[in-house]
């Protein structure tokens, strides 16, 4: 029996797999040459889970991967009509992120709280000025996303003392459903947008949105950059609708120099890193040599995200 060929769409820097060395046919693409590639393939890695070249080079009819993992929670960068058609198999990164992201939200909060940024501003300028800050245990927060990173971050934001809602597409123990958003909007001081990207989701977070919320409230995303409307936005915090917002993720990344976004009195900007820790790409590449093991075995894989919703289905 001849060896898989596992094709690999390329980032830096390249994924450890000298693992499969002698047991698979490692082929190595970038956005220009995917297509033509892709018919080699039994399984793809799409190691660059900033790309849209799958959505793009995916073959319509003939031969194809049988399998694609993505290094990556959100699988909307690939999941064109002809992949969702196809009897291929896509699996995801769910569970390396969750944590480190959680922490990340937690850090937001806390700086919000305690005007961190403000402390830093006033030492630079040598300038003692004493300030109140806001406690946080007792205070509420709607989590909008009820999967892995949702749970982690309401996990994490609960230790603070923090009274947390989770909403989710479907409405169960200990999750709220879609149609008690705008009331848990409007309760809270934190709102957390952690939703994968679907029809459902795109622009979610709009001008209305902004308004059913508190006027001390702060709007933090780390899901991704088309729930938000930024647009919206901006006017909902020049307008001071809202307190104060945290974006890690955007409609466009990178963030062009020149988006006005780097510049909204109350944003804080940060470049899609809230997952990235120290040691995050190695613990990438052996999450996925533990999945191909479970695929070479024959054995049903894990983190298989339903075509259909863009996700991993929640139990």
């Amino acid at each position: 029996m001849s060896e898989p060929t596992l094709l690999v769409l390329d980032a830096e820097p390249l994924p450890r797999l000298g693992q499969l060395t002698g047991r698979a046919r490692v082929l190595h693409a970038d956005e220009s040459t995917l297509a033509e590639q892709l018919p080699l393939a039994d399984v793809l890695l799409v190691w660059d889970f900033s790309s849209h070249a799958v959505r793009h080079a995916w073959p319509g009819e003939g031969p194809r991967p049988r399998w694609v993992h993505t290094a990556s929670a959100g699988a909307d960068h690939l999941l064109c009509p002809e992949l969702v058609e196809s009897d291929t198999v896509v699996t995801n990164a769910r569970g390396i992120f969750d944590q480190p992201i959680a922490e990340y939200v937690a850090g937001l909060v806390l700086s919000f709280a305690k005007e961190l940024p403000r402390t830093w501003e006033l030492q630079r300028a040598h300038r003692w000025q004493h300030r109140e800050t806001q406690r946080v245990g007792g205070t509420r927060a709607c989590v909008v996303g009820s999967g892995p990173i949702g749970q982690a971050i309401a996990r994490t934001l609960k230790a603070l003392g923090i009274q947390v809602a989770i909403v989710g597409r479907t409405p169960r123990t200990g999750i709220h459903g879609p149609d008690d958003l705008d009331r848990l909007l409007a309760r809270a001081d934190w709102v957390v947008s952690v939703a994968p990207l679907t029809e459902e989701t795109r622009g979610m977070f709009d001008a209305r949105r902004f308004d059913v919320m508190s006027p001390s409230a702060r709007f933090i995303n780390v899901g991704r950059g088309q729930l938000v409307v930024e647009a919206d936005l901006v006017a909902a915090l020049e307008k001071r609708w809202i307190a104060g917002a945290a974006l890690d993720v955007f409609e466009e990344e990178p963030l062009p120099a020149d988006s006005p976004l780097w510049e909204v009195p109350g944003l804080f900007v940060s470049p899609h890193m809230s997952g990235d820790i120290v040691g995050w790409r190695d613990e990438l590449a052996v999450q996925f040599l533990d999945l191909y093991e479970r695929w070479a075995a024959g054995k049903p894989l894990s983190n298989v995200i339903d075509k259909k919703r863009g996700y991993v289905p929640g139990h």
